[in-house]
C-alpha cells in the first residue's frame, strides 16, 4: 500500500479534515504507543499501520 492510499483509506475513515489531526494524536498501541505520524515517519509500511488503524477504530471487514 502506498502512503497516498493509505491516507485516502484514512480521510473515507474519519474524514478529510479530521483523519489528519486524529493521526497526529492518537496513540496506538499496536505500533509500539505511537501516533499514525511517529509510525509512518519511523518507517513502519502503510499497510501495517493502516491494520491498527482499523482495529482501533473497529471498521467493517469491508474496510481493511
Amino acid at each position: 500500500m502506498r502512503h497516498t492510499e493509505f491516507w485516502v483509506r484514512m480521510d473515507d475513515a474519519l474524514g478529510a479534515s479530521y483523519a489528519r489531526s486524529w493521526a497526529d494524536m492518537f496513540v496506538i498501541g499496536d505500533l509500539g504507543g505511537r501516533t499514525v505520524n511517529e509510525a509512518l515517519a519511523a518507517g513502519v509500511p502503510p499497510k501495517q499501520v493502516w491494520a491498527a488503524v482499523w482495529r482501533v477504530l473497529e471498521l467493517p471487514t469491508s474496510k481493511q
